[in-house]
């Protein structure tokens, strides 16, 4: 049996990828892993880009099975280093760029770090994508862009604004993405999840925080504020966006959303994943999980419009069918999850 049959079984568009040469930054992370592991399935030729570390490990592609750990070229590296960036553009047709720092607290304690990766690694990836001639950059955003809305649901002409550091290193990528297009004809379409969310995501998110700390036995979840509302997007589904995007005609220098068009505050997120798990919890709201008050972003609720007349996609998987989903995987993988880190 074939790679592709043992995996999830791609859209039509997803055919025009097979046998093309493409990159993945950020492999090694929640949704580049997922993002390789599809495209090994639809038959692309996978370069995937690893952050180096001194034991050579692959993220959570240590964890993808032997047939696609085997179909896939890694490279271990840096996106701040300009020369191994261009280098490991060289021959490809298609470049997804997911290399980032993600984590918004530790934005407030080390934001230089974030204005090294995410916009200097993004820089070098344009500059590596411009050199090396290919044919599609799909760059990854945030909603977190937007900060706390003016109107809702969100438009992709909406405007910017940096509540916190890391949302502020994104929007300077963002812009950095855009100036490439504009000056030099990079072909670049910006895609901008809303609150991608399942196997594989971190126990700082809130979804496996609240789902891993209920499993765990726990019958006091530690959160922050419950009030902020989000727009939860199935790791499947985002998945399927980008791969949308790496081939639809004409998006070049586009900005389009990925997310549901729906929103949950964090209490009816608790209160879900309660009632799935059948717990009878209280929630300690702690200082460690609150971001400043000028920093927090009330609610994130996207206009999925675009994304249809674009990419044609929309997402599949409601809301409880993922939450259940990622439920299942964390029970099964315990060990990734340590009560002692639920405050990170």
């Amino acid at each position: 049996m074939t790679v592709a049959a043992t995996l999830l079984e791609g859209s039509g568009e997803s055919e025009e990828l097979e046998g093309r040469p493409v990159l993945v930054t950020g492999a090694d992370g929640f949704i580049g892993s997922h993002l390789v592991e599809r495209l090994v399935g639809i038959g692309a030729s996978v370069r995937a880009f690893c952050f180096y570390n001194s034991s050579s490990s692959l993220g959570w592609l240590d964890h993808a099975s032997a047939e696609v750990r085997d179909a896939i070229d890694v490279r271990l590296g840096d996106v701040r280093d300009a020369g191994f960036v261009e280098d490991a553009c060289d021959g490809m047709d298609v470049v997804f760029h997911l290399a980032s720092l993600v984590s918004i607290p530790y934005s407030y304690t080390a934001p230089e770090s974030f204005v090294d990766t995410n916009v200097r690694g993004t820089l070098n990836v344009l500059e590596g994508a411009r050199r090396r001639r290919c044919t599609r950059l799909v760059h990854t955003s945030t909603s977190e862009v937007y900060g706390t809305p003016e109107t809702i649901p969100i438009t992709e002409d909406h405007s910017l604004k940096g509540q916190s550091p890391y949302s502020a290193s994104k929007i300077a990528a963002d812009k950095m993405a855009e100036a490439y297009v504009r000056s030099f004809d990079v072909p670049v379409v910006v895609l901008r999840p809303f609150n991608t969310y399942g196997p594989r995501q971190s126990a700082r998110a809130v979804i496996p925080s609240v789902l891993s700390q209920i499993i765990a036995g726990r019958t006091r979840v530690q959160l922050g504020s419950l009030r902020p509302r989000r727009d939860f997007t199935f790791i499947d589904d985002t998945v399927e966006g980008f791969i949308r995007a790496a081939v639809a005609s004409g998006v070049e220098g586009e900005t389009v959303h990925l997310g549901t068009g729906v929103s949950y505050s964090i209490q009816q997120v608790v209160d879900m994943a309660a009632t799935l798990l059948a717990a009878e919890i209280t929630v300690e709201v702690t200082a460690e999980r609150v971001r400043p008050a000028a920093s927090e972003v009330e609610v994130l609720q996207s206009d999925r419009t675009k994304a249809k007349q674009l990419l044609g996609w929309s997402p599949s998987i409601a809301f409880e069918e993922g939450l259940r989903r990622t439920a299942e995987w964390i029970a099964g993988h315990q060990s990734y999850f340590d009560p002692d880190t639920y405050r990170a």
